[in-house]
């Protein structure tokens, strides 16, 4: 009985200790996330550095609410989702982050779809303005708000419609992917 009761009290000790924020280039990707709502909560699915000519641009950091290895089960859902950017360059302008969500989005969309959201990118792009070292570039999708901008926290505006969300992400989960390591990384799959 004494060892039912021992491993039983080992087990709650080992299930209550809380997970640990990795650390990625000197910077800590927290476990988990909360919505500006307080309600909506999502755990790290994976994270990993954006590299461009050798120059570490950003971390990348995939928030869901179930984790899952499946790029095909987060572009297809309909709930809340976040990435998380950790700037670690030292200023991207405006102009080459509007020009990376373009990129990204016609290496992985038809024509049709790109131009079915093309209206909302333009939106999109408009929230943004340079970022720099040590800066956090959130985009998170609620089903009620869209999909949410912010720099540090702070509010930049929003974009309707789970289905802008969705193409957005394949920007780094898509079949050509801005990294393939960091597509690894974010589904946590190396």
């Amino acid at each position: 009985m004494y060892k039912y009761v021992r491993a039983l009290a080992l087990s709650l000790l080992i299930h209550s200790i809380p997970a640990h924020a990795i650390v990625i280039e000197g910077v800590e990707v927290a476990d988990t996330i909360s919505f500006a709502d307080g309600k909506t909560k999502l755990l790290l699915n994976g994270a990993g550095l954006r590299e461009k000519l050798y120059i570490d641009v950003y971390i990348g950091a995939l928030y869901v609410p179930a984790k899952t290895a499946d790029a095909s089960t987060i572009l297809s859902d309909d709930g809340p989702c976040s990435v998380r950017m950790y700037i670690l360059y030292k200023e991207i302008s405006k102009q080459k982050l509007t020009d990376g969500w373009t990129d990204g989005l016609v290496a992985n969309l038809s024509k049709d779809e790109l131009r079915s959201i093309q209206p909302r990118l333009d939106a999109f792009n408009k929230l943004f303005t340079p970022v720099h070292k040590g800066d956090v570039l959130s985009i998170e999708y609620t089903p009620e708000k869209g999909t949410e901008v912010r720099v540090n926290g702070e509010w930049h505006g929003a974009v309707e419609g789970n289905d802008f969300f969705r193409a957005l992400l394949k920007i780094w989960l898509g079949p050509n992917p801005v990294s393939k390591s960091l597509k690894q990384d974010m589904l946590n799959s190396n």
